[in-house]
C-alpha cells in the first residue's frame, strides 16, 4: 500500500519519499482515508507509530486544493511537542511555501500576535498561550481562527484532563462550531474521556466519528522491543545508584533520558552528573524557552549523551537515538510511565528502561506492572558493593556542592513568584465575579 493509494496528494508522497518514508503505518492507513472522507477521527496508537503524519497528510492534502489561512489548528500539551509537530509540517510542506506559526509560552508574545494577524496556514499551539492571545490580543489577531477547517488535539488524553479545561474552553470559543470543522483526536492512551467523544451527537450533514485503535492500545501498552528492569535502593542514595547505572558497560555509551517528577530534582541531577563528567542537558518548566530548545537540540545532535527531564519530555517527542530510559522518580500515574518508556524502542527498534525503586515506590510499581501486564526484571551487573566502592563518596560530594550552588542562586524563586502572581490574579478575578453577581 502506498500513500497515494490512500488519497494523499502526489507532492506529499514525493516529500515523504525524500524523507525515506515509503509505507504507511497501521494508524496512517486507517485514519488518512477517513479524515479525507470528512469524518471526525479518534486515533489511538502506541508511541512511535506515526500519529503526526496520520493527521498532517490529510490536512495538507486538503489545504493544497484550497489554500488559505488559518486552515488548521493543532493543540498539544507541551512547547517541545508543538515545535516538533511544526518541524514535521514544515518538512512536509517545504515545496509549497507553507506558512506555520508556533504559539507557545516562553516566546515573544507581540511577535506571535503579529504572526497570527498575517494568517499563517497552520497554527501549532499550546492551549495556555493561545488562550492568552484570545483574551488579550484583540479581534484582528484571532479572527483567522474563526475559519479553521481542521482542529487537532494531539496527546488528547492529557489535553482533556482537568489541568487544560479552562484554556481549551477559551480556545474552542473562537473556532467554528463542530459541524463546520473537522475534529481529530490522537493519543497513545485512549482514555474514557477520549472515547466518550465518539458518542456525542453529530450534525446531520456530517459522517459519524471514526475511531481507530491500533493493536488495542490499552493492552499493548509498551513497545515489543523494550526491556524493562528495576533496581531496589534506599531513597537517600538514589543518585549514587544512578551514577553506577550510567557507568555500566552495557550503558556507558548509550544515549539516555532520565525522568524525574520535580524541576528541583532535575536541576540537582543536571549539576551533579555534570560534576561527575557526564555530558548532560536538562528539560523542565523552570528553564526559559530558549534554554529548553537549546537543550533538546544539544541532545538530538549528540552534544549531550544524557537528557534529564520532567514529564514535559514524556509526550510525543521523537528522538530516534534514545537507547535507555531511566525513571529516577516513579510516576504516580501508570500511563505516565508508559509515555516515558515510550521514548525508546520506537518504530520497531530495541531499547531498555530502568526504574530506580525505593521503599516509597512499591505501590506505584505494582500499579504499573498491572497496567502494562508485565513484571519488571532485576537489572543485572549492579551490586551494593559496586556502588559503595565506585560511586557513593564522589556522588555525595557532587550532590552536596550542587545543592549549595542552587541555594546561592536562589533556584526556584522565579517559579514561586510566578505562582504567587497567578494566585493574586485569580483572587482578583474571583472577587470581580462575586461583585458582578451581587450587582
Amino acid at each position: 500500500m502506498s500513500f497515494e493509494s490512500l488519497g494523499v496528494a502526489k507532492w506529499l508522497a514525493e516529500a515523504l519519499a525524500a524523507m525515506k518514508i515509503h509505507t504507511p503505518s497501521s494508524i496512517q492507513s486507517a485514519c488518512i482515508p477517513a479524515i479525507l472522507a470528512g469524518h471526525d477521527c479518534i486515533g489511538g496508537a502506541k508511541t512511535g507509530s506515526g500519529k503526526t503524519i496520520a493527521f498532517a497528510l490529510p490536512m495538507l492534502t486538503q489545504w493544497s486544493q484550497d489554500p488559505f489561512g488559518i486552515f488548521g489548528l493543532v493543540l498539544t500539551p507541551t512547547r517541545e511537542l508543538a515545535l516538533q509537530i511544526a518541524e514535521q509540517f514544515a518538512a512536509l510542506g517545504s515545496s509549497m511555501n507553507i506558512r506555520i506559526s508556533v504559539v507557545v509560552g516562553g516566546e515573544d508574545f507581540v511577535k506571535q500576535a503579529i504572526e497570527l494577524q498575517k494568517r499563517p496556514h497552520f497554527v501549532i499551539a499550546t492551549p495556555g498561550r493561545l488562550a492568552d492571545h484570545i483574551l488579550n490580543s484583540g479581534e484582528e489577531t484571532i479572527c483567522g481562527l474563526r475559519r479553521v477547517k481542521y482542529l487537532v488535539l494531539d496527546e488528547a488524553d492529557r489535553l482533556l484532563s482537568n489541568s487544560f479545561g479552562g484554556d481549551l474552553e477559551r480556545c474552542f470559543s473562537v473556532l467554528p462550531p463542530s459541524e463546520q470543522r473537522q475534529t481529530c483526536l490522537f493519543t497513545a492512551t485512549v482514555t474514557d474521556a477520549v472515547r466518550a467523544l465518539k458518542d456525542k451527537p453529530t450534525a446531520p450533514n456530517k459522517p459519524p466519528v471514526f475511531i481507530h485503535e491500533v493493536e488495542t492500545v490499552d493492552k499493548v501498552a509498551i513497545p515489543a522491543g523494550l526491556k524493562i528492569h528495576y533496581v531496589f535502593v534506599p531513597s537517600y542514595v538514589k543518585e549514587a545508584y544512578l551514577n553506577s547505572i550510567l557507568s555500566l558497560s552495557q550503558y556507558e555509551k548509550s544515549t539516555a533520558v532520565i525522568f524525574v517528577n520535580r524541576t528541583k530534582t532535575a536541576e540537582v541531577l543536571r549539576r551533579t552528573l555534570r560534576k561527575l563528567d557526564f555530558r548532560v542537558a536538562s528539560l523542565h518548566s523552570e528553564m526559559r524557552q530558549a534554554e529548553r530548545t537549546n537543550s533538546l537540540h544539544r541532545f538530538k545532535a549528540g552534544a549531550a549523551r544524557i537528557l534529564i527531564a520532567t514529564d514535559v519530555a514524556s509526550r510525543g517527542l521523537d528522538i530516534p537515538t534514545v537507547e535507555l530510559v531511566i525513571n529516577f522518580d516513579i510516576p504516580a500515574d501508570p500511563d505516565d510511565f508508559i509515555h516515558r518508556v515510550g521514548r525508546t524502542a520506537r518504530a520497531g527498534r530495541k531499547g531498555d528502561a530502568v526504574s530506580i525503586v525505593s521503599e516509597k515506590d512499591i505501590d506505584r510499581i505494582q500499579s504499573i506492572e498491572e497496567r502494562i501486564n508485565k513484571k519488571m526484571e532485576l537489572l543485572e551487573g549492579l551490586s551494593d558493593d559496586l556502588v559503595i566502592d565506585n560511586s557513593l563518596a564522589k556522588t555525595s560530594v557532587a550532590k552536596r556542592e550542587s545543592l549549595m550552588e542552587m541555594d546561592k542562586e536562589d533556584f526556584g524563586v522565579r517559579k514561586e513568584n510566578n505562582r504567587n502572581k497567578r494566585k493574586e490574579v485569580a483572587g482578583k478575578v474571583s472577587k470581580s465575579k462575586k461583585k458582578s453577581k451581587s450587582a
